[in-house]
């Protein structure tokens, strides 16, 4: 699998679409980037040209059922240690409505259940229209990501199964289960759920749990609530836990981990056209101590084509301190043209033996428009840390919608 996969699929596309005799439709992204930075494995400087490639392929039959898929990655290195790499991150065939109540997919796709997500070569399918509660069941290759390029083995395997609501107006709920194998027997084995339920036309409530079968503990578990008492204000309220799991085969699920929670409380105001503004209190639990975070933000239009995004954090309590800053200015400058620039600033304390340190970023780029089909942009960035005096960085893009 990788590149070399890549290829030869995209090789077989001209061949499909060739032998249909009606009007195939092709929409996608091309993007080629020249990326610099500085490797965080080798400290090394690195620069590559980047091709990322998003497409679509429809009427591919006289009803529009059959379509395909696929977004990749290719990058060559021109200074550093890298070498050519790829990425299949998808592509797939997806056919809808067989007899009405199926639909299928076949390939390299992203699955995402409330028991679990993975990126699977394999095949999905879904039974619908019977009714007011619909089924899904995939199961493949389970792919995933290293350094180098793929790091799966011939034994990586995942298996899932759903059943979710459809067509309640005001309510969204599913149930799942999300199984992993690797060489060394069930890494994975969860049960997953979720909802969401919208009342009196200015209230959301909704909630997500993963349990996990091996610990027999909930790893992730969110309930929370939006209110809108008008169209510009916007409350949110939401208590999260967390309970790492390591895969059950993996050495470090041995090791002790300890439990998270927080609750956020959040108010977003729309003053006008021109302002808005927005502040939250996060209380963070550790088992080891609790901490307190204060945000506070605004952004502000003075002209037309001006917008001001100021925000401001300040933390205190376990694991240590925190004050800082966010600037960030855009401007349109024509129909075309856009600019944008920022400053982060933070002075942190991990504890008392360390002392007050900075971190500071500093940014500026630009997008312009060449035509509806064709942009470019730049982006160019200076880190500065207790690790680096200097970390530039940066990347030029050239975008083609088709």
């Amino acid at each position: 699998m990788g590149i070399k996969w890549f290829f030869r699929m995209l090789a077989c596309i001209p061949l499909l679409v060739a032998s249909t005799a009606w009007s195939v439709e092709i929409h996608g992204r091309s993007s080629t980037q020249f990326l610099w930075f500085n490797d965080i494995v080798t400290d090394e400087k690195q620069a590559e040209f980047t091709e990322y490639l998003n497409f679509s392929i429809t009427q591919l039959d006289k009803d529009n059922k059959l379509s395909i898929t696929g977004y990749g990655r290719v990058s060559q290195a021109i200074h550093g240690s890298e070498r050519l790499n790829g990425r299949l991150y998808f592509l797939y065939l997806n056919y809808r409505d067989l007899y009405d109540k199926i639909d299928l997919r076949l390939g390299r796709q992203f699955v995402n259940y409330a028991a679990g997500t993975a990126i699977v070569d394999g095949g999905k399918a879904e039974l619908k229209n019977i009714g007011p509660v619909a089924f899904s069941v995939m199961g493949g290759r389970n792919v995933f990501f290293n350094l180098n390029g793929e790091g799966t083995g011939s034994e990586d395997f995942v298996l899932g199964a759903a059943a979710y609501l459809v067509g309640l107006k005001s309510t969204d709920a599913e149930i799942s289960y999300f199984v992993k194998w690797d060489e060394d027997g069930i890494a994975r084995d969860q049960l997953g759920a979720s909802f969401k339920q919208y009342l009196l036309n200015s209230i959301k409530v909704y909630a997500n749990a993963r349990f996990d079968l091996a610990s027999e503990s909930f790893s992730e578990a969110l309930v929370g609530g939006k209110y809108y008492p008008s169209s510009a204000l916007v409350f949110t309220g939401e208590w999260y836990q967390s309970y790492p799991n390591f895969d059950n085969t993996s050495i470090y699920a041995v090791f002790a981990v300890d439990r998270y929670e927080e609750a956020v409380f959040r108010a977003d105001y729309t003053i006008s056209d021109k302002i808005s503004v927005n502040t939250e209190y996060n209380r963070q639990m550790y088992e080891t101590g609790d901490a307190d975070v204060f945000e506070l933000g605004c952004r502000i239009r003075p002209l037309e084509h001006l917008q001001v995004s100021l925000n401001y954090d300040y933390r205190n309590g376990d694991g240590g301190n925190l004050n800082g800053g966010i600037a960030e200015v855009s401007y349109e400058a024509s129909k075309k043209l856009e600019l944008a620039g920022g400053i982060h600033y933070d002075v942190y304390e991990r504890d008392r033996t360390t002392g007050r340190e900075t971190a500071r970023k500093y940014w500026t780029g630009g997008n312009y428009k060449i035509n509806k089909d064709m942009s470019a942009s730049v982006r160019i960035e200076d880190n500065v840390n207790a690790t680096y005096e200097n970390d530039w960085q940066g990347r030029l893009a050239f975008n083609y919608n088709f």
